[in-house]
């Protein structure tokens, strides 16, 4: 892998992090493939399409399937090694270990740059957009998904019953997981990267937690950012913060499965 300025989330990513993402791949697609349709929607037979932070692959190898080629980058080995063995029938699929915001990529090797949830965490994100920018061929686009503030979503009201038991998932710094929730900083930061015409859209899909209750708890307090806090807390408190997540899950269990209304954030914009 190329250069890394990102440290702290290379760790995670190669960590427990993707190692957990890589492992339940189907899980965590079935939690944000409801979402892949906005982003699909966008890719024509002759682009040439740049994922960002792909992950486990299934959004690039959908995208190829449209497109002229697909690639993805990501940080995580554990994530890639699974990505690259589930396109290895895919003929027009590559896929790069890297930093986003200092990756080599060739200028104006990409038509449309996507990214499903990808985009969250780095640790400069005007520099990184700059550098997806110079990617990109002139007149070339971006979209990518991103979290919106959980306060009124189902994955709010969710995480809100843990809340009395344990610290806040994102820090006031804007660098967490709802670091692009607010549309005003989304469109600054991605002017201040050299993108025009950029736009947010608030959109909405279904995101499958679990068989059943016991299954989505297990599944959600192994997911890397709980995990991490209810590891911050005595066992007492983080046993009622599991079962507190066990009652706020209930109002969305049916017979076969345990689904949430996720929401999201649609960010487009251009290269000039």
């Amino acid at each position: 892998m190329t250069g890394i300025v990102n440290t702290a989330q290379a760790e995670a990513w190669n960590g427990y992090e993707g190692e957990h993402w890589a492992a339940h791949a189907d899980r965590y697609d079935a939690v944000n493939s409801g979402f892949n349709g906005y982003l699909l929607d966008r890719v024509g037979a002759d682009d040439r399409v740049l994922d960002i932070g792909c992950g486990n692959g299934q959004l690039t190898r959908l995208a190829a399937a449209r497109a002229r080629s697909a690639t993805g980058v990501d940080l995580s080995g554990p994530m890639l090694a699974t990505a690259r063995t589930r396109a290895a029938e895919v003929p027009n699929v590559t896929f790069e270990q890297g930093d986003v915001q200092v990756h080599p990529f060739a200028e104006g090797g990409f038509d449309l740059a996507i990214s499903r949830f990808g985009v969250m965490f780095f640790a400069d994100p005007v520099a990184a957009f700059g550098n997806v920018r110079r990617a990109l061929a002139p007149g070339g686009r971006l979209a990518f998904l991103c979290m919106t503030a959980l306060a009124g979503t189902d994955l709010g009201r969710v995480f809100g019953a843990m809340a009395a038991y344990l610290p806040q998932p994102t820090g006031p710094d804007g660098s967490g997981p709802t670091s692009f929730a607010d549309p005003d900083r989304s469109r600054a930061v991605l002017t201040e990267a050299g993108f025009e015409d950029v736009a947010c859209a608030r959109v909405e899909a279904d995101q499958v937690w679990g068989r059943d209750i016991p299954d989505a708890v297990r599944f959600i307090s192994d997911w890397g950012p709980v995990r991490h806090h209810l590891g911050l807390v005595d066992s007492a408190r983080a046993a009622k913060a599991t079962e507190a997540l066990e009652v706020a899950l209930a109002p969305f269990a049916s017979q076969d499965a345990v689904r949430l209304r996720g929401t999201a954030w649609l960010v487009t914009g251009r290269r000039p």
